[in-house]
Formats: C-alpha cells, sequence, structure tokens
C-alpha cells in the first residue's frame, strides 16, 4: 500500500527490462485512473458482449486482437483525429521495444518420484517412466510446464493452477504398462484417459481381448496406442474406425491402415528432353552370315 507496497521479483525484472516507471493507484479507488477503468468498460461492452466464442485462449487473442486494432480507425469525441492518426503523432516520442520480448518464465529443480512425477508448485506433472528418480529441471510458462533431464526436452504438460492436481501423459507409461497388462485397468493414466478417449478405442480393446485373449489382447492394444507418440489424434482414430469395419484384430494391420491413409500418391510426367536411342535399322540383318 502507498510507499510501502513491495513489488513481486518479476514485476521488477519486467519494468527495468521495458524501462518504464509504474505508476500505482490507491484500491478501490477507480477516480484515480478514470481513463483506463473507461477503456475496460468499452473493451467488456464491445467486445465480451455477447460472449466470444473460441476454440482455444489463442484464438479468443487473435479475435480480440481484431477487436482492438480496429478501433485505431474510432474518432473519439471532441477530438479532430482518429485513435491511428493520434498514435501516429505520438509515436516517434516513445521509447523503441528490445527486438526480444520479455520472457516471463521461471525455472525450477525438482526429482522425480516412484510415479514417474515431478512435484512443482504442489502439483505433480508426468515424465517418461525411464526417467524416474532422477533430477529434473521445470521452465514454468504461464500456461505450461516444460521438463527437461540436462538439455533433453522430455515432456510438456498444460500449467495447473490448483493444489495436489495431477497432470500424467499416459504415453509416458504405456511401454511399463505393456510389461504389466494386468494393471491396464487399474493404472491412474489410463482411467483418466478412457474417459475421454473415443468409443471406438474401446470396441477394438475388446475386439482384441475377444480375439486373443485379454492380456495379450491389452498387451496389442497398447501398441496400438503407442501410436500417439508419433501420429496425429485424429489420424489413428480414423485408422481405428476403418480397422473395425474391416473386422480387424491385430495391431499390426491398425498400422498398416493408418500409413496407408497417410500415403499421398506420387505425381510422375514424361521427362522433357530425354535423350533415347535412335530407331533400329534392321535391313542389316539381311548381311549377317552372308545371304540366305
Amino acid at each position: 500500500m502507498g510507499k510501502d507496497r513491495i513489488l513481486q521479483k518479476e514485476f521488477k525484472k519486467f519494468r527495468a527490462y521495458y524501462n518504464f516507471t509504474p505508476r500505482f493507484c490507491t484500491p478501490g479507488e477507480g477516480h484515480e485512473k478514470g481513463e483506463v477503468e473507461g477503456l475496460v468498460g468499452y473493451a467488456r461492452r464491445n467486445y465480451m458482449v455477447p460472449i466470444p466464442q473460441a476454440e482455444t485462449l489463442e484464438d479468443l487473442n487473435r479475435m480480440l486482437l481484431q477487436e482492438c486494432q480496429a478501433y485505431g480507425d474510432h474518432r473519439i469525441s471532441g477530438k479532430e483525429s482518429s485513435v491511428n492518426e493520434m498514435y501516429e503523432q505520438e509515436k516517434h516520442h516513445l521509447l523503441d521495444l528490445p527486438a526480444i520480448e520479455f520472457s516471463n518464465i521461471q525455472t525450477v529443480n525438482g526429482k522425480s518420484d516412484k510415479y514417474s512425477t515431478v512435484i512443482i508448485d504442489k502439483n505433480r506433472y508426468s515424465v517418461p517412466t525411464e526417467y524416474a528418480y532422477l533430477k529434473i529441471r521445470a521452465v514454468l510458462k504461464v500456461d505450461g510446464v516444460d521438463l527437461y533431464y540436462g538439455n533433453k526436452k522430455m515432456a510438456e504438460h498444460p500449467r495447473l493452477y490448483n493444489n495436489n492436481q495431477w497432470s500424467l501423459d499416459p504415453s509416458h507409461y504405456l511401454e511399463l504398462i505393456g510389461q504389466r497388462p494386468r494393471a491396464f485397468a487399474s493404472a491412474r493414466p489410463i482411467k483418466q484417459w478412457r474417459k475421454t478417449w473415443p468409443a471406438s478405442y474401446e470396441a477394438l480393446l475388446a475386439r482384441f481381448c475377444a480375439s486373443k485373449g485379454e492380456t495379450k489382447g491389452i498387451k496389442d492394444f497398447i501398441q496400438v496406442l503407442l501410436l500417439h507418440k508419433k501420429y496425429n489424434n485424429q489420424d489413428i482414430q480414423a485408422a481405428i474406425e476403418k480397422a473395425l469395419k474391416a473386422n480387424v484384430s491385430c495391431s499390426d494391420a491398425v498400422f498398416q491402415i493408418l500409413i496407408n491413409s497417410l500415403e499421398q500418391p506420387t505425381p510422375f510426367s514424361s521427362l522433357p528432353n530425354w535423350e533415347i536411342l535412335p530407331t533400329p535399322d534392321i535391313s542389316v540383318y539381311s548381311q549377317i552370315g552372308g545371304a540366305i
């Protein structure tokens, strides 16, 4: 509060990077920052009503940026110039921005445990099981967490904001579960994943188990799930659905359907100016061995 306020470490780094002097207002005293409050109200009424619909945060930010840029053509009451025109007049008085944007990240060190997870900011994030019990470095971003062993990036997760939550990537555990197929149904990563995967996955698993028996069926089904490490989710789902229609009962056939669907036909055309042999003169054959 007032002159005794304590600035956060990250904010001080941000202020120093962009070389500006902050001016703080008293909490709850909107009249001290009326212009800011007015712009916030304008943006809420014009850009957030009705509530915008977007698939991702990036899409929403892109939509809002377009709205804000369009505001540049707006002419404020009592002003002779538009917002863009006044900005062009003011721009040469401003400091140039650094060539590289400020990187608002934090790095922390941790150690993966027996669950192959690292506790970061009171939440757990998974790493591949072969990295259990190793020292891990985490890079914390606003909306994500990247995990490194040495210089190798092993995993990335969306940032969790509550406490005691688990972010488990099922692909980190599939190879280990493949060695212990009876743990498939009770493994936490699989249980979480099964809540969201398509019904076709359950149908394929049931077919594998009916054809090979439960243990071998689960092990072969895990080979299908491992395709997620390399291929797109939608492509794998489409391949599984084709496999069900074709009464397929093995992972090799699913894989073959997948790669066949991804192959692009190779176009070809005749080569221009391609040298060819001259047309043969067959009349000379009558001279071979003398006249007949």
